[in-house]
């Protein structure tokens, strides 16, 4: 069974922050999961320490806000997350690296943080924030830039779950998680290989017998690393991966997208690379494992 006892949503009181608290939800009634909500005041810079604007010290201005934030937590979506086993947490910091911290100190199963980014641009944008914990974390992290599209009572019941597989380390913990997850509510399981072009020689790629040689190699890699799960349907397609793993969520109409997040790149692909690409050109959330 898929682990997911604690489930933390970082929280800014955004609509997208009400997106990402109602897609955990969904998860955490399914998996029985304590669902921990997490506000982090950042810090006033050190420069501003003995700045006064309107005749009040920013710094107490700061010390006026803690109260008033931890009642803006406490009042937070508490009607429709009555019954739900919920944690609430305020802290204080630099938010990446305080989300980073109660991740691996309470050794958290997924996160759920939105990206940030805002109007026709935001396919375009990944916070910086998400960014880092992305970069950082060891759970795995679900984001996407329509998190507030998705319907909210069937987000988190995905009828096809597409795992991108770039053949390097992480793919075989990618593939066991999308595989965990599809059993967990029946899903349908596609698996999708991209080979960049850039991983080859020009004259290569129109070599037949070079081609059938790695398409070969690719089919053998991907029948050891699926011996031992139920995956509906296979596509390998050469391109830039971002591109081809969004054209294939497409296709196949994906609810969820999960690639690996590893920091060598794989044999055929470097999907570690694109990482960032594939979540802000997904059509749907992204974990990246």
């Amino acid at each position: 069974m898929l682990p997911m006892s604690k489930i933390l949503v970082p929280v800014d009181f955004s609509d997208r922050s009400v997106a990402a608290v109602h897609y955990a939800r969904n998860l955490a009634c399914h998996f029985h999961s304590e669902l921990i909500l997490l506000h982090v005041l950042p810090p006033i810079p050190y420069a501003m320490g003995g700045f006064e604007f309107g005749g009040v010290a920013v710094t107490d201005a700061f010390a006026e806000r803690m109260p008033e934030a931890s009642k803006e937590l406490d009042e937070f979506l508490a009607d429709e997350l009555i019954g739900q086993k919920v944690r609430r947490v305020m802290l204080e910091g630099d938010p990446a690296q305080k989300i980073l911290e109660l991740a691996h100190g309470e050794h958290v199963d997924l996160i759920v943080i939105p990206t940030h980014g805002y109007g026709p641009f935001r396919r375009f944008l990944l916070g910086s924030v998400a960014a880092k914990v992305l970069h950082d974390v060891d759970c795995p992290v679900l984001t996407g830039v329509h998190l507030e599209e998705g319907p909210v009572l069937e987000a988190a019941a995905p009828r096809t779950i597409l795992c991108a597989v770039d053949l390097g380390p992480q793919s075989g913990k990618a593939i066991a998680w999308a595989d965990h997850m599809a059993q967990e509510f029946h899903s349908t399981l596609v698996v999708v290989h991209a080979m960049s072009l850039g991983e080859t020689h020009s004259e290569e790629m129109f070599d037949p017998e070079w081609r059938i040689a790695l398409e070969e190699r690719i089919r053998e890699k991907l029948d050891e690393l699926l011996a031992d799960t139920h995956t509906d349907a296979i596509v390998t397609e050469s391109g830039n991966p971002a591109e081809v793993v969004a054209a294939t969520a497409q296709r196949f109409d994906a609810d969820l997208v999960v690639i690996g997040r590893s920091e060598a790149a794989g044999m055929f692909g470097r999907l570690r690379a694109n990482a960032y690409s594939v979540i802000r050109q997904s059509p749907c959330p992204v974990v990246s494992v």
